[in-house]
């Protein structure tokens, strides 16, 4: 898979993500010069640290896998996603991601600081590099190709999920929407997205049929940034992790 990278910083327009059309004197007419969403597997570096409008420019590649530059619509490819970090919102610098654009990530995952032992192993592996190395400086070699993902993933559209599983999953997005504590719930797309990873869950599992516990693994993740608390439940110091598994105990689980 081809893969690409951005180092998401408060100067970046969106133009440098999507790329534009430069007029070529020789042939005379324009040429678009892709810019580096033009790949397979897309890392947005620190996503936060740049204005809303450039992350919006992201928005449309991850929902429909294709951009808009200058009214042309140019494909991504059926194996364009998106791998992103940001840095905690306390920080300066930082700009909160729409939730429109929250909504089309799978899963949010949170990292603490690493422990001291696994800190003295980072130094001690890379106390030397002053830059980012390769990948390949690192070990890292492909392990797949982009057919065999798309086999994978029609695959994963047999995984069997029952009806009950199914209104299980969609009586805990609706749950978001009427707890006390979250302003803002889930959307719907948030209960297809939470169905596809049962699924592919469910696969990793060696079952082809999907279980409860496969929704409940995977709610956490994939309900922690498409929540919006009260502003009560903020001041009460509550988390979205708190709600959420709040939630979990309150929806009783298909038997």
């Amino acid at each position: 898979m081809k893969f690409g990278r951005i180092q998401f910083t408060p100067d970046l327009m969106p133009g440098d993500v999507l790329g534009t059309n430069l007029f070529n004197f020789q042939s005379n007419e324009f040429k678009l010069t892709k810019g580096p969403i033009f790949t397979e597997l897309l890392l947005a570096d620190e996503i936060n640290r740049t204005p809303p409008k450039t992350q919006a420019a992201l928005l449309q590649a991850m929902q429909e896998r294709n951009v808009t530059i200058d009214g042309l619509t140019h494909a991504l490819g059926s194996g364009f996603m998106v791998i992103a970090t940001q840095n905690p919102i306390e920080q300066q610098g930082t700009y909160p991601l729409p939730e429109a654009q929250l909504d089309r990530f799978l899963f949010k995952h949170v990292f603490d600081y690493p422990s001291e032992d696994e800190e003295v192993e980072i130094v001690t592996q890379h106390g030397n590099r002053t830059s980012m190395p390769n990948p390949n400086a690192l070990g890292l070699s492909g392990v797949t190709n982009l057919q065999n993902l798309t086999a994978i993933r029609d695959y994963i559209t047999d995984i069997r999920l029952a009806d009950e599983v199914v209104r299980y999953v969609v009586a805990l997005i609706r749950a978001t929407r009427e707890h006390g504590a979250i302003e803002f719930g889930a959307s719907p797309r948030a209960a297809n997205m939470l169905a596809a990873a049962a699924r592919a869950f469910a696969a990793l599992d060696g079952r082809d049929y999907v279980i409860p516990d496969d929704v409940k693994a995977l709610a956490p993740p994939a309900l922690r940034h498409r929540i919006i608390l009260s502003p009560g439940a903020e001041v009460d110091g509550q988390t979205t992790n708190e709600v959420v598994a709040q939630i979990l105990e309150q929806v009783p689980a298909p038997r």
